[in-house]
């Protein structure tokens, strides 16, 4: 199923497609256009965290965006198993050819990141945009530790509700610089987190949490697409992890954004945009 939309002046497509068995929900701007570009989520997110963003793309660009699965509008299958890492790079190599897709920018944020780094491990891609991302845990025991921490996590979630569990998650250190976003801006992140559903969140932790996935450490040096690490001045964390990951890519530019915390294109949507333009169109994170 899928209608025809004209949203702020671009053409919108909103389909779903099978593929693999599950259904996917993806959005597409200005078909046909010549340069593609793919955008995937975070966790408790969805395919309307890009919108406010992309209306500051030009029309020039062929636009994909995709409800991962366990969230949005897209599938979410009762076994965990369906949710990992593999799985999720089959679907999107299967989405992308049915598509007739190819030589794209791929943007990734946080747990979309590490999806988009996972699937430019497999496969070649134009450039690779990875925003507050992480190539997954290395050592062992931290990975363990993960990965119970996300298993108490997805039970949390099934036991107490969506709800309590979006309180508990606005509430952690890693969002604390969306405080200062408006009201308005604030309660629609709030109603897209509360769209999920509980056994999606909690199967997208047990089966594609950071603890369970593999850690792609060892095949930075094998990524030879340009690579754009972007990072906000206020998420320390992830401004290290970027530090660290741009000594082995070996084709590489990190740009570190002033004022904002881990989610740059909620934060600073039409800054966001404005580097992801000139990365495309000048291959610059200046």
């Amino acid at each position: 199923m899928g209608g025809y939309f004209e949203g702020a002046g671009l053409g919108l497509e909103s389909i779903t497609v099978n593929i693999r068995g599950i259904d996917i929900h993806i959005n597409r701007y200005n078909k046909d256009a010549e340069e593609k570009i793919v955008f995937l989520h975070g966790f408790t997110g969805s395919l309307q965290s890009w919108d406010e963003m992309i209306q500051h793309l030009p029309n020039t660009f062929d636009i994909l965006t995709i409800d991962l699965i366990g969230h949005g509008a897209t599938s979410k299958p009762k076994n965990s198993g369906r949710y990992k890492v593999e799985e999720q790079i089959a679907d999107l190599h299967t989405l992308f050819k049915q598509l007739n897709w190819s030589n794209f920018t791929l943007v990734g944020y946080s747990m979309g990141g590490r999806l988009a780094l996972a699937y430019a491990s497999h496969y070649a891609v134009k450039r690779l945009i990875l925003e507050s991302s992480s190539p997954g845990l290395s050592d062992k025991e931290e990975r363990l530790k993960r990965k119970q921490s996300d298993e108490q996590l997805a039970d949390r979630i099934l036991n107490d509700g969506l709800t309590s569990f979006v309180d508990f998650w606005e509430g952690i250190s890693l969002f604390h610089t969306q405080r200062h976003l408006s009201l308005e801006k604030k309660q629609l992140l709030r109603q897209e987190r509360l769209a999920g559903s509980e056994i999606g969140l909690a199967n997208s932790l047990r089966g594609f949490g950071t603890g369970v996935q593999p850690s792609y450490w060892d095949e930075l040096n094998e990524i030879l697409s340009p690579t754009f690490l972007i990072t906000g001045e206020l998420d320390e964390k992830f401004n290290d992890l970027a530090k660290k990951m741009k000594k082995i890519l070996p084709n590489v530019a990190h740009k570190e954004i002033r004022a904002v915390g881990h989610a740059i294109h909620v934060e600073n949507p039409e800054l966001f945009a404005t580097i992801v333009e000139d990365i495309i169109l000048k291959e610059d994170v200046r």
